[in-house]
């Protein structure tokens, strides 16, 4: 629904940045780089070998993604059983995730850096320096945590304009007894 403001057509389109931007180029250069690793490895090695490594990876992978996730798991479990919320130490199950999502997929460099991310040393880094990005990143937004982020919802229209609104149905209410059950 408009409010019958004239709008312009000229839309102008947001500036993107600097690590979005370079995104696709940086994975295209990743993925050029993981097919002339391979090509070089299979040269040195032969196919056979290469394969072998490759199936490695995957099963290497899988293993440690069901291990982390079981880990996260029973975290989960303990502390509903206790009453609480889950510990923030365990972050390191989301890494070795990742790192056994890196495992899976084919190439020399991202399994080195899963084969990394499987390092508790490594984990605590990344993990501290993920905690003080996104800290910072909160701060400089102004808004304390996640849930003050998240808390207003804005239409932005092409002019730049930002219209709060809210939903409102069309249908009359229903009592409870007649409204259809939530599912998912």
């Amino acid at each position: 629904m408009t409010t019958g403001a004239p709008t312009s057509s000229y839309s102008a389109r947001p500036r993107r940045s600097g690590p979005r931007r370079y995104l696709p180029l940086g994975l295209a250069v990743w993925i050029v780089l993981e097919i002339w690793l391979l090509t070089v490895v299979a040269g040195a090695a032969g196919g056979f070998t290469l394969f072998a490594l490759l199936v490695a990876g995957v099963v290497l992978g899988a293993v440690v993604i069901k291990r982390a996730g079981r880990r996260a798991f029973q975290n989960l479990n303990e502390a509903l059983q206790q009453g609480g919320a889950p510990s923030a130490r365990r972050g390191g199950n989301g890494l070795m995730m990742l790192g056994g999502l890196l495992l899976m997929i084919p190439g020399v460099i991202s399994d080195v850096v899963g084969l990394l991310l499987l390092l508790p040393p490594v984990q605590q880094a990344v993990s501290r320096y993920a905690g003080r990005t996104v800290d910072r990143r909160l701060r400089e937004a102004g808004s304390g945590t996640f849930g003050d982020a998240f808390q207003q919802v804005r239409i932005h229209r092409p002019d730049g304009k930002v219209v709060q609104g809210e939903v409102i149905r069309d249908e009359p209410d229903a009592p409870d007894e007649q409204r259809p059950p939530l599912t998912r």
